[in-house]
């Protein structure tokens, strides 16, 4: 087994490339989550098109089932479904999804009604089916490797969250005074996050599998019995029959089935679960149609959806510090239990509190949010072979999403009695 390992692994030492790498994982994080932060992001525009019919909720309703679903059908198979295909499919969804947007809306003149509302829906629905994708996949494929790339990833979905808010108040301060300056910000905004998806396109293709410390995990995986990686290897100039006979002698290695890996990792999977269960049961339905009104008028959920999304990102960098990492499972646990003393605190701001109160708790739940996804990811998959580490990545994703269609669908009980039905 090491003779077929060290006979394929790249000769650079294994560090080399590491910081072009999270560089790169951290741009691919941003490409997996850009085009749903920005259609979070212009929430205002299309509910200023379509007031009646809760955009971002039902928007978000309409996606999950579809990133769920098509999650499930990939976790399940995820042994025999090529990675590097499986992403590139993704991303490329992601960046025609993105500018389907654009199109529909110059298609309309920017019309609401309910037969342009479906086509954002269908539209959204395709989000879903490009996040299963790419999420599952990426995590997957950065479990086997330095848990600092899977950070930088995590850390990338969170700053899509901060650059979509950021680029969203920039936008909208630029056009707020001019004719129509809501739609052109929004088309500004869009055509920036599409720039940003064909991007990933090229840098999954052509830069990350060529760096040599991702050669080196990946020839290490295949040494293991992954079977997914094949294509990335080749096309980093690795001969595909050195990949083979690696994976001919992996054969002897018994490797954890799906099934064992779930049991044995289920503490992890409930804590993603529960984290995005409580998040998504207050963003973004609840901050946009829950809150009142107050001082900063037109731009207040808006604020609160941009502190949200900082906070998630400075949080994903606080387990780089092993000292206040939080490493125990009981811990991890015990902290995503406490978080749901945050719905009475949200219902009693909301009522009660003025709009300082409300920031406060919206950055703590960003805060708490970034903080334990990163620990439970990086944690999890230490310990296993490659194809354990891609297969428990998948399990981890899909029930990371099945907490936000949890999430999304409780959010609903917030509006139940007050007449916005």
């Amino acid at each position: 087994m090491t003779t077929a390992i060290s006979s394929i692994s790249p000769s650079p030492t294994r560090l080399e490339g590491k910081f072009m790498g999270m560089l790169v994982c951290w741009i691919l994080g941003l490409g997996s989550l850009v085009s749903w932060n920005s259609l979070l992001s212009i929430g205002d525009y299309y509910y200023a098109l379509y007031p009646n019919y809760h955009p971002s909720r039902v928007l978000t309703l309409v996606y999950q089932p579809f990133a769920l679903g098509t999650m499930a059908l990939l976790a399940y198979n995820e042994a025999k479904v090529d990675t590097r295909m499986r992403n590139l499919a993704g991303y490329t969804v992601f960046t025609l999804s993105t500018f389907s947007l654009i199109v529909l809306d110059l298609a309309t003149s920017g019309k609401g009604g309910l037969g342009n509302y479906i086509g954002v829906c269908a539209i959204v629905g395709t989000f879903g089916v490009a996040d299963a994708h790419v999420q599952g996949g990426m995590v997957g494929d950065l479990s086997f490797m330095c848990p600092e790339f899977i950070q930088s990833f995590l850390a990338g979905l969170a700053a899509s969250g901060a650059l979509t808010s950021g680029l969203r108040l920039m936008t909208k301060a630029a056009f707020e005074n001019s004719s129509n300056g809501l739609r052109k910000g929004v088309m500004l905004f869009l055509a920036i996050s599409t720039f940003f998806e064909f991007l990933c396109i090229l840098l999954y293709a052509f830069i990350f599998p060529k760096l040599p410390i991702v050669k080196h995990y990946r020839t290490k995986a295949a040494g293991e019995g992954s079977t997914t990686v094949a294509a990335d290897l080749a096309a980093a100039g690795i001969q595909t029959q050195q990949i083979e006979k690696a994976g001919d002698d992996a054969k002897q290695l018994q490797r954890l089935s799906t099934k064992q890996l779930f049991f044995q990792n289920i503490d992890y999977a409930l804590d993603l679960y529960l984290i995005y269960v409580l998040t998504l049961s207050i963003f973004p339905g609840f901050l946009y149609e829950n809150t009142g009104t107050h001082k900063l008028g037109s731009w207040y959920a808006l604020v609160l959806i941009a502190m949200y999304n900082v906070w998630d990102l400075i949080a994903r960098y606080i387990p780089l510090i092993e000292k206040i990492k939080l490493k125990s499972r009981k811990g991890l646990m015990i902290a995503t239990l406490s978080r749901f003393l945050l719905i009475p605190c949200f219902y009693f701001t909301a009522k009660y509190g003025d709009q300082g109160w409300m920031i406060f708790l919206v950055s703590f739940l960003g805060l708490t949010n970034g903080y334990l996804t990163v620990c439970v990811m990086t944690v999890a998959p230490q310990g296993y072979k490659g194809p354990e580490q891609n297969a428990l990545g998948n399990i981890l994703v899909l029930f990371l999403l099945g907490g936000i269609f949890s999430g999304v669908a409780l959010d609903w009980l917030w509006i139940i009695g007050n007449g916005k039905f």
